[in-house]
């Protein structure tokens, strides 16, 4: 039978690669908000021999993410894996001016939204199945405010689901990626040395082993 893989922020960097280096041995769910981005991994993994469903939505808006687990279900009955590398980079800022609008968006994205997906990934995914968080330990750190306190609120969630699930499963794991080219890390790091980061398809390829093991 085969593998199922959702892939939460799949249109670039890690999760696009990611999605092509899962590709030969799963059936890739690809979800983000960039239709044009998505069309082109769907036409990478279709030449490299693999099948792609495309899922252009928001990961904020809860009823699309219901009506996508509800289709998961109906079409295959359960997930196999769940990564989830979606995030929202918030712009650097003193902690004392935070905007409203920057901090609840990164909040809604990286919390609010990984804790529904929780909510509805987890009876697809079962006691067998895993799921992927990545960590990029920025909180507490000057500026980043926004995507620092987010981002580390969202690895928490996962880490608490990882201790309830770790004799019962899902599979639960946390990894950290070495810095990579992305556009999150452009928007920290404008002026930074982007030949001396870590590509993402080598990056996909150094974690694909502990994301299966």
């Amino acid at each position: 039978m085969i593998q199922i893989a959702l892939i939460t922020g799949a249109s670039r960097g890690l999760g696009a690669a990611l999605a092509e280096a899962l590709a030969p041995t799963h059936h890739i769910i690809a979800v983000a908000k960039t239709v044009g981005a998505l069309e082109e991994l769907d036409d990478r993994i279709k030449a490299a021999g693999g099948q792609a469903t495309l899922a252009p939505m928001d990961i904020t808006v809860e009823a699309a993410m219901q009506q996508l687990c509800r289709s998961i279900f109906d079409r295959w009955g359960k997930l196999d894996l769940w990564v989830h590398t979606a995030v929202h980079a918030g712009p650097l800022a003193p902690a004392g001016h935070l905007a409203d609008k920057d901090f609840d968006k990164s909040m809604d994205t990286n919390v609010k939204a990984t804790a529904r997906l929780i909510a509805y990934a987890a009876p697809l995914i079962g006691e067998s199945g895993r799921a992927i968080f990545f960590d990029d330990p920025r909180g507490g750190q000057a500026f980043f405010g926004h995507y620092g306190s987010s981002k580390a609120a969202q690895v928490a969630l996962a880490r608490s689901w990882q201790a309830e699930s770790a004799k019962t499963g899902p599979h639960v794991r946390i990894l950290t990626p070495e810095p990579m080219p992305t556009a999150v890390r452009a928007r920290f790091f404008p002026g930074e040395a982007r030949d001396d980061l870590a590509d993402p398809r080598d990056e996909a390829a150094r974690l694909l082993p502990q994301i299966l093991a």
